[in-house]
């Protein structure tokens, strides 16, 4: 988002920086073009901080070092590493490896970003941590993906994160959702305070000419005070000054003034950005022929041009480098590029040249692909893609070499890392390409939704599929299949390839039966509903203990109306999954959770779930995955009696469910919005509403509605006195239950049958309906239980009707669903009967986050544990705890898991 400052960029930093150490944390990311002065202007709001005040930690990436793993954070966090013993040891061995070694570790990003959040709240806890990097746009991918993780979880910590970024570079920030600061000229206020501050004392005249040369740009006008200061500090008074040189002259009279092997090792850094000072060295001495030493750089420190630290040289600001640049004749230029060729340690990020008497590129192409192989198998996804990356620049096999970019960009999905997919896909395409892995480039893109390249779609898919299972490769073909099946899910409605998809999967059945069920669950869920089923149903009483397995069954459970085996499924893999840094599929994985356990009213689990999924989904750039929350917190909200929050959510769902084409999505959200309307009366909007998702014509069709839209359907049907309309719609829901024994759709085909019954069978209809096992869906059988009190109630049995009532109600009640337990109270009312209004409990008191918090209490979690595994710090879990106890009425832990645990 953009964040615009009212008063100004030097204004809004200093807010950020204010609020954000006082302890509610922050981000702000400062954009614009080149030469604006962005760091300039970082760096003036720097200077007024007070000297007592927040220690700062900076680094500056650059574009040599974009290509080295963790090294932009190894700078970053070198001043608090000295708190890495407060850490629990496994962070602290993941940071060693990032920091010391450079290298990926087994662990997810997560993982280290979990403990890079806790390292700085560890030093913050001593004195406030102000962040600042340089150049954002050139961040290592590594570095980039934990500055931004823990970037958007520094609520509760005074932490502050200010970066720069170059406009029209693609970067780790565009899809973050961090707030932009675009930085435009300053206006007169601040450019004249920031003179002011630079260059105190000018002339009125002479500063005034600074002002007016400067025009609002931050990096002219620092430059411009510092050498009219410098040049003539407060002694000229005259009305015309002489002139002010622009910068980029005034650094070339700078550096004319240098001893000549200073100005050639300044070349020569400048030609070759990012250089160590060894490197640069003895580039010098090759051109020079005589003896340079690092101390013939003494007189560009002393000049503040130049920074060394740790053998690195920086300029202090581009436009010293540029006036290097344009003060060297193109000949000096090619004299240092062919020097540099020369040098044993050669300047830049390339690769040390192989012995010709040791092992050929294969062979480093090899170890690499063990170490990839190695990584996978411990769960480290992230360093598997970086391994096979690595394998793919040493192969000199072409074919090879985007085979291996292939399987990376495979893995880079799992992780969720979408500009890891498109950079390995496009540097594959670049090469030549046999016609089965233009079709494996293809699937890739393609199991990002949005992004289907043209022509991709499930028939596509399905040949792919088909053309891979004949060369013999049935778990590749099943992946694929997987794919199309997904989409059959989202967009398909019943399309015809959605057969051809699930008989495929029949046939490669053996090669990994879960994936099989969930292609078959997904492409035909209700012609193969029973064998599906079954199969879960073994995968229940004999777990897998793989965490992909788990994710994967949870999807196909849900689609087949098993929500309690769905729910299940995706609690197992979440553990797993983080562990392993597959946070796409955790992703997924939550999203299957919330969804079940809002169709089941299982708001203790929905509430927290949904949140955590709509946080990753957007990390991960998961569009459908956002637009299935918004239907589902939407659900959430109805349920809870909360109209104007579901308008709003489901609107948004609405909106990017028609942009992506996600049948699903919108069925959900219209279920929510038709529970609103019904809550309000307003029942014929809410049939209108209900039936969509049964009526092929709708965007809104998908043959899974039948498993849980039955109950709303009828309920609100009969009340409008239009039941007639949905009976076809029923009966073909008995078709199906005749054959398929979905847990959802028997439930909702036995509570239609009893509603919808003539008075003679709808008592018995009824007591059947009751009578079935209701043991996990609490919410269907309160639903039923409300439906016959009401039937009682209307036939003057008010006596009877009571019992039902107040069962229904005790148990809405109970599962937070607010809207039916108003209903359930007005029938009591109505029956006779006084009944209070219910007292909230946590889920209303609570954030979804701080509920998510109390739970992982009451399980017993320390608040290091729940900071693993909610990927914030402890001190976070600390605060929040702060908040939750009072609102809950606790002054213990053991008091919030007693509460906790005995609420139903």
């Amino acid at each position: 988002m953009t964040f615009i400052g009212r008063e100004g960029p030097i204004a809004t930093l200093r807010d950020v920086i204010d609020r954000g150490l006082a302890g509610s944390g922050g981000a702000l990311l400062v954009t614009g073009e080149p030469g604006i002065g962005k760091t300039a202007l970082l760096h003036h709001v720097l200077g007024s901080l007070e000297e007592d005040g927040p220690q700062v930690l900076t680094a500056v990436a650059t574009e040599p070092g974009s290509r080295h793993p963790f090294a932009a954070l190894a700078e970053l966090l070198r001043p608090v590493r000295v708190f890495d013993g407060r850490l629990p040891p496994g962070q602290r061995e993941v940071l060693r490896v990032c920091l010391d070694t450079r290298t990926a570790p087994d662990a997810g990003p997560f993982q280290v970003a979990s403990a890079t959040l806790n390292l700085l709240a560890e030093a913050a806890a001593r004195r406030p941590v102000l962040q600042v990097i340089e150049n954002m746009h050139w961040l290592d991918a590594a570095t980039a993906a934990v500055v931004t993780f823990a970037a958007r979880r520094l609520s509760s910590e005074p932490i502050v994160l200010l970066a720069t970024l170059r406009e029209g570079f693609r970067s780790p920030a565009d899809t973050t959702g961090l707030p932009v600061l675009p930085l435009d000229p300053l206006g007169a206020a601040e450019a004249a305070a920031l003179v002011d501050a630079r260059a105190p004392g000018l002339s009125p005249v002479l500063r005034a000419r600074v002002l007016a040369e400067g025009d609002g740009n931050p990096l002219v006008l620092v430059k411009l005070a510092r050498v009219a200061r410098e040049a003539y500090g407060e002694a000229t008074t005259t009305a015309s000054p002489p002139p002010v040189p622009r910068v980029e002259s005034a650094f070339r009279a700078r550096l004319a003034g240098l001893p000549p092997l200073t100005r050639l090792l300044l070349l020569i850094a400048a030609v070759h950005q990012g250089s160590g000072v060894t490197a640069v060295v003895e580039a010098a001495q090759v051109i020079a022929g005589e003896s340079v030493h690092p101390d013939d750089l003494a007189p560009a420190v002393r000049g503040r041009l130049i920074t060394v630290h740790g053998g690195e040289l920086r300029f202090r600001h581009s436009v010293i480098r540029e006036a290097v640049l344009s003060g060297a004749s193109p000949e000096e230029h090619r004299r240092v590029r062919a020097a540099v060729d020369r040098t044993p340690s050669r300047p830049g990020p390339a690769r040390e040249p192989v012995p010709a008497a040791g092992p050929g590129p294969d062979d480093d192409a090899d170890a690499a692909l063990e170490a990839a192989a190695e990584h996978t198998e411990r769960g480290g996804v992230l360093a598997a893609v970086a391994a096979l990356d690595d394998a793919a620049q040493l192969t000199d096999c072409p074919e090879r070499r985007a085979e291996l970019l292939l399987r990376a960009a495979d893995l880079a999905v799992e992780a969720g890392r979408r500009d890891e997919v498109a950079r390995l896909v496009d540097r594959a395409d670049a090469g030549p390409l046999s016609a089965r892995q233009r079709a494996l480039a293809a699937w890739t893109a393609a199991r990002f939704h949005h992004d289907l390249p043209e022509g991709t779609d499930v028939v596509t898919l399905t040949e792919l599929a088909e053309d891979v299972a004949a060369d013999g490769d049935g778990a590749l073909a099943l992946r694929i299949l997987w794919t199309a099946a997904l989409h059959c899910v989202w967009e398909d409605g019943g399309h015809t390839a959605a057969g051809r998809v699930a008989a495929l999967a029949e046939r490669l059945e053996p090669a990994d039966e879960p994936l099989a069920l969930a292609v078959m669950a997904c492409a035909a869920p209700l012609e193969h509903g029973a064998r599906v089923l079954a199969r879960l149903r073994h995968w229940a009483a004999h777990p897998s203990g793989d965490a992909v397995t788990d994710q994967t069954l949870g999807t196909a459970a849900v689609l087949v109306g098993a929500f309690e085996l769905a729910a299940s499924f995706s609690a197992a893999a979440l553990n797993g999954l983080r562990a392993q840094g597959r946070f796409g599929l955790l992703a997924k994985a939550l999203t299957v959770r919330a969804w079940s356990a809002a169709l089941l009213c299982d708001l203790t689990v929905a509430v927290p779930s949904a949140d955590a999924a709509l946080q990753l989904a957007t990390e991960t750039s998961q569009p459908v995955l956002r637009a299935t929350i918004r239907a589902t917190q939407a659900l959430i909200a109805a349920l809870g009696g909360r109209f104007a929050e579901v308008e709003e959510l489901a609107t948004e769902a609405i909106g990017l469910g028609g942009a992506y084409r996600t049948r699903p999505v919108l069925a959900t959200a219209h279920l929510a919005l038709a529970q609103v309307a019904a809550a309000q009366d307003c029942l014929d909007g809410a049939l209108d509403r209900l039936r969509q998702p049964h009526d092929p014509a709708s965007p809104a069709f998908h043959p899974s509605a039948l498993h849980y839209g039955l109950m709303d359907l009828v309920d609100v049907a009969l009340r409008a006195h239009r039941a007639e309309e949905v009976r076809g719609i029923v009966g073909r829901a008995e078709e199906v239950a005749a054959v398929h024994p979905s847990p959802a759709l028997h439930i909702g085909v036995r509570f239609a049958r009893a509603v919808l019954a003539d008075d003679a069978d709808a008592e018995r209809l009824f007591s059947e309906a009751l009578a079935a096992d209701l043991t996990r869906w609490p919410f269907a059988r309160a639903r039923t239980q409300l439906a016959y009190g009401e039937w009682l109630r209307r036939r003057r049995r008010d006596a009877l009707a009571r019992t039902p009532l107040r069962a229904a109600r005790d148990a809405f009640d109970a599962l937070g669903a607010v809207t039916f337990a108003e209903r359930a109270r007005r029938e009591l009312r109505a029956s006779g009967e006084a009944s209070a209004k219910g007292v909230p409990d946590a889920r209303e008191l609570l954030s979804p986050q701080e509920l998510e918090i109390a739970l992982m209490v009451a399980e017993g979690l320390t608040n290091r544990e729940i900071g693993e595994r909610l990927y914030v710090s402890h001190r976070t879990v600390s605060s929040h705890l702060h908040r939750i106890f009072p609102k809950l009425g606790v002054t213990s832990r053991t008091a919030l898991g007693r509460l906790l645990r005995s609420s139903p």
